[in-house]
């Protein structure tokens, strides 16, 4: 009996397949790229045209539709960058594409352009949605089912995100605030240029994650087109899809704004969506296949309802930074608005093990901390966040300006629920998913999350008409009432899981063993 070498892909580092740490360096690189740039897109919308560091100059309302749709868009197209993964490129080279595009993407952010501008966010919107989905996806495939490492994996994958977005907001603003906003955009695309670099030497610690299918693991699949062809075939489900396409074109083009015609287009591409989830719930082959993917689509509304109200960060609170709270830091200098964001990272990173071991821990005990309770849980900690910012308001309005802590306090609570939710999330959708359809459903979940994105958005944009303390209140009592109803359906919502999370035990390289 002998054991042999291990390849470079089973090697492990702190309990955890080296693989981890390769994609956790990709994406910390890719999440410093976009979050540096969206800690600048609004303040650099509404920056006047005229001064040392002229913007665009749009009215805050404006800036926000336009963040709205941008935050969106950029997760949305992570469902056609999952289906380009699973049927044709792999989730491996998917991700590479999309680093290649996001590294052109910020490099033409960094033109002093009009044109660059718009371009500049395309690419990143086309760049983001090849990448995110799929990255993810190869986090949940370096481990076996049923490994309690899963989650804490997750976790660790999601400090990444979160190192990434601290060193973004730390200093892509201040560079932004000396030298220009443009000189801020070029750095953020320098940093995705080291993403890329590191994803390409590390490929050796990935050879057995997110390759293309083989022809044997193909000769099930069901294409996109065979799917939409059943669906023609389908009366019931036919007209399902059709009354909601109708339906759509008539609310989206006659909605008020200039942005009539994109809700219009929005909601027939979701309707489409929803034709494909009806086809690919049939096309599963047992009822505990259809019922785990019934609770991944309902868990989406927890995604929306988490994300509308989270997203605010980059949209309405950045704008409420800017021009209602006091920056001023002893008299000695005014901290850059930018730099607020960087606490939920900062948060993060202090807490994301500390909370991944507490609910492991919790697990361990068989008390309760299933994914979709970790979930519902996070959303109501998050939306307590926003109490602070009620505070905040009613400073303001008796003031003229608010306190910087009730912003600390407000991002400590949403960091808490942030990581009592988001890395479970990730992980949930990995241990649900039909494996043949992985990435299109983490793409769909991404998908979910681009809509939070727009949610925030929307309700960014009702600010100036109903003011920042009804906006702030309205989102924590909702919050806090949604969560509460997922905990009280959480015994219905288990069921249908089938005990996915059911034995969850750790599992390693170190205890297989190789006989020759």
């Amino acid at each position: 009996m002998a054991t042999l070498a291990k390849q470079p892909h089973e090697k492990e580092l702190f309990g955890h397949p080296v693989g981890l740490y390769i994609l956790f360096l990709t994406e910390m690189w890719e999440r410093y790229s976009y979050y540096g740039m969206r800690a600048l897109l609004t303040l650099y919308m509404a920056a006047k045209t005229m001064g040392d560091n002229p913007g665009l100059g749009w009215s805050n309302s404006e800036s926000l539709m336009l963040y709205g749709w941008y935050t969106m868009l950029v997760y949305v197209m992570s469902i056609p960058g999952g289906i380009i993964a699973d049927k044709y490129l792999g989730q491996k080279k998917s991700v590479l594409v999309g680093a290649i595009i996001l590294v052109f993407g910020h490099g033409v952010l960094a033109i002093d352009q009009e044109w660059a501008f718009f371009t500049g966010l395309g690419l990143i919107v086309l760049g983001v949605g090849m990448l995110k989905p799929n990255i993810s996806t190869m986090v949940g495939g370096l481990y076996k089912p049923n490994d309690i490492r899963r989650d804490k994996g997750f976790s660790i994958f999601y400090i990444g995100i979160n190192v990434g977005s601290l060193l973004a907001t730390s200093s892509v603003g201040i560079v932004a605030a000396i030298y220009g906003w443009h000189y801020g955009f070029g750095l953020a695309g320098i940093c995705m240029l080291l993403g890329l670099i590191v994803y390409l030497w590390g490929q050796k610690y990935l050879v057995h994650v997110g390759n293309v299918a083989t022809v044997e693991e193909k000769k099930d699949d069901v294409s996109i087109a065979e799917m939409y062809k059943r669906l023609l075939k389908s009366p019931k489900h036919l007209l399902i899809v059709f009354v909601m396409i109708c339906l759509s074109l008539y609310a989206g083009f006659t909605f008020e704004g200039v942005d009539h015609w994109g809700y219009g287009v929005l909601f027939v591409f979701i309707s489409l969506v929803v034709g494909l989830m009806m086809m690919i719930y049939k096309d599963l082959d047992t009822q505990v296949m259809k019922d785990r993917f019934l609770v991944i689509l309902l868990s989406f509304g927890l995604v929306i309802v988490f994300w509308g109200a989270f997203e605010q960060a980059g949209g309405l609170m950045s704008l409420y930074t800017e021009q209602k709270t006091n920056r001023d830091f002893f008299g000695l200098f005014e901290i850059p608005t930018a730099v607020f964001q960087g606490f939920n990272a900062g948060f993060i990173i202090l807490f994301a093990v500390g909370v991944a071991n507490f609910w492991a821990k919790r697990k361990l005990k068989n008390k309760e901390a299933s994914s979709l309770f970790k979930m519902a849980t996070g959303t109501i900690i998050m939306g307590t966040g926003f109490v602070f910012m009620v505070f905040a308001s009613l400073q303001y309005e008796a003031n003229g300006e608010s306190a910087m802590y009730w912003l600390i306090l407000a991002y400590l609570f949403h960091t808490i629920g942030e990581l009592c939710s988001s890395p479970v999330s990730l992980s949930f959708i990995t241990k649900l998913a039909p494996a043949r359809y992985a990435s299109l459903m983490m793409g769909a979940y991404f998908a979910s999350t681009g809509l939070g994105n727009k949610v925030a958005g929307i309700l960014g944009e009702n600010a100036s008409e109903y003011g920042e303390l009804t906006i702030f209140a309205s989102i924590f009592i909702f919050t806090i009432v949604f969560g509460l109803l997922v905990i009280a359906l959480l015994k219905p919502l288990k069921r249908l899981t089938h005990g996915v999370e059911d034995n969850e035990t750790e599992i390693t390289e170190n205890t297989i063993e190789t006989t020759t």
